[in-house]
């Protein structure tokens, strides 16, 4: 590519980062100034404090809560707290009957609304099933079409329970991405609902509840058998109801049995999502009906469980609440910072040392990437409530030895090509065309630990694994967008091209200009003439340049001429 176009390239590459970087800023300081973002980033639980409840559960009648229930209701509320996009929460048992639930700063009346509303289980019919998008609004079905009830509902799967209200709803549902995960307020038990699958991304129009899921007495899960007792390697989910829940049951499967469709389906309904929505294939009057689907064993463990655990009748008194001061505190905060500091500068120091002037590059480069980092962490925190953990701070901070060890790379193997007796502009491409393999396995290798720590960690650790993963990002696109542009546009200056002796470049100290030492080997000297300036500079620095290129060729050709005679001389002897 010509010089100039490589100029260019590089240009236009350093411009659209500083467009990426100040569209990021506008988005902070637009969500600062209309919204409730802010310039500082969320704090967690250990370092910001916030309010501890212990709650306490409530249960119909005589009945006794097993550890192993407690732990479900657990999972229960932490699920609906991490979907209310509270993050670091810190949720346990006490005294093997109460809830702890710690939450940073101040929890919403929603919030609270959640942890306290019970796992109620429900069996719905399904009237309609669709796409889980929402239908565009000059799509949607206009007002003189909407449908109108010819009479009162006379079952639960009558259609005559999507009115006009229920339809313009089931429209404009959204049940992709997270929106699928929303809180979902409690809908009365008699009345027609939507609700989404989060996990198929569809969504339904479901009629009144027929079975409620605390006549289930039990749930499991395992393989299917044939009727001559072989499995048939496929995983099911088993119920067992109560006598009440029998004989509504069969009622429910004598009437859907009968009915094609869509509306041959019931879904099962846990707070306000669908978990799962079998078809009926037979009149089931045994109270012990089987769920069989593309299920593995962990998918129908899971859904046993929800069965199981989700239809135990417990809701929760708050017993106590208070606030709590950060567990670590501003000391830790400061010493994390302090530290992060501290392992900055000693990076600026080696590189500064090493690489001479050729270090301010790193410098910032570092720079760039704090400020990326910095502009995702507070645009998440305001978009995802992402907190900023003690342990994501550590993340931060292991991050600046990676981020500088991709910066070191390149820069090694720009020396490389000096030292084979390229130019500069030569060596910056070759270099980087060798130099950016490694960095790309470094990185993908990095981000792939991050995400797997995150998805099987809990608690803080998540923190750092996704501190760790966004660093990484950050880095790639610091290494592509301005190390490497800037480095092709360092390479025709003067004091960089020329080789000055504070460039970290300076062919003398590389140990570059080779010259012959007989039988075609080479030998490092240097020269001692006065540098020359202007034309006569890039005149004399092309014309050694050829010089050296030839010198290196015939070497080649002499080893190779010399290489045969040696061979044979050793044999003889």
């Amino acid at each position: 590519m010509p010089r100039t176009g490589t100029t260019a390239v590089a240009r236009r590459v350093l411009v659209w980062l500083g467009v990426i970087t100040a569209l990021l800023t506008a988005l902070l300081a637009g969500g600062t100034n209309w919204g409730n973002a802010s310039w500082v980033p969320k704090l967690a639980l250990d370092l910001e404090g916030g309010t501890q409840m212990i709650l306490s559960p409530e249960v119909t009648g005589d009945a006794e809560i097993t550890d192993e229930q407690l732990q479900q209701a657990v999972q229960i509320i932490r699920q609906r707290v991490d979907g209310s996009g509270v993050s670091e929460a810190e949720i346990t048992t006490q005294s093997g009957d109460n809830v702890v639930v710690s939450l940073p700063g101040i929890p919403s009346a929603e919030t609270r609304q959640l942890i306290q509303t019970s796992a109620e289980l429900q069996f719905r019919p399904v009237l309609e099933v669709a796409n889980g998008a929402p239908v565009p609004k000059d799509q949607r079905t206009p007002e003189d079409q909407l449908p109108t009830p010819s009479a009162e509902p006379a079952g639960a799967s009558d259609p005559n329970w999507i009115d006009a209200e229920l339809q313009k709803e089931f429209e404009a549902l959204n049940c992709t991405g997270k929106a699928a995960n929303a809180p979902v307020e409690d809908k009365p038990l008699d009345q027609a609902v939507v609700a989404c699958d989060p996990d198929t991304g569809a969504k339904y129009i479901l009629g009144p509840v027929e079975v409620q899921g605390d006549q289930i007495t039990d749930a499991g899960f395992g393989q299917v058998q044939s009727t001559t007792g072989s499995t048939l390697n496929q995983w099911a989910v088993n119920i067992e109801f109560n006598d009440d829940g029998t004989q509504e049951f069969e009622d429910v499967t004598t009437r859907l049995f009968s009915l094609d469709g869509a509306r041959n389906q019931f879904a099962i309904v846990l707070d306000g999502k669908v978990i799962s929505a079998p078809t009926t294939n037979a009149v089931i009057s045994d109270g012990r009906p089987q769920i069989t689907g593309n299920f593995t064993e962990d998918s129908a463990r899971a859904l046993s469980e929800q069965l199981k655990y989700g239809a135990l009748p417990i809701s929760f008194e708050i017993q106590s609440e208070n606030q709590i001061s950060a567990t670590l505190g501003e000391d830790q905060l400061r010493s994390g910072v302090l530290a992060g500091v501290i392992g900055l500068l000693l990076v600026v120091v080696y590189s500064l040392f090493q690489y001479r002037a050729l270090g301010f590059v790193t410098v910032a480069s570092l720079v760039v990437a704090g400020v990326l980092t910095y502009l995702a962490i507070c645009i998440l925190g305001w978009t995802e409530n992402y907190r900023l953990s003690l342990a994501g701070v550590a993340g931060l901070i292991v991050a600046i030895g990676q981020t500088a060890d991709s910066f070191i790379v390149y820069f090694e193997r720009i020396r490389d090509e000096l030292r084979d007796g390229r130019g500069l502009v030569s060596a910056v491409e070759n270099g980087w065309r060798r130099a950016k393999r490694t960095v790309l396995a470094s990185k993908a290798v990095n981000l792939l630990a991050a995400i797997v720590l995150y998805f099987v960690a809990v608690g803080n650790v998540r923190g750092f694994a996704f501190t760790l993963g966004l660093t990484a990002i950050a880095d790639l696109i610091v290494v592509f967008m301005f190390t490497h542009p800037t480095l092709q546009l360092l390479a025709r200056t003067k004091f960089f091209g020329g080789g000055h002796k504070l460039s970290g470049l300076d062919p003398a100290g590389l140990g570059v200009l080779p010259l012959y030492r007989g039988g075609g080997r080479l030998r490092q000297t240097i020269d001692r003439t006065p540098p020359k300036t202007g034309k006569n500079a890039v005149a004399s620095g092309e014309a050694g340049r050829r010089q050296t290129i030839a010198e290196r060729r015939l070497a080649e050709k002499q080893d190779s001429m010399a290489g045969p005679s040696k061979s044979q001389d050793e044999e003889t002897k």
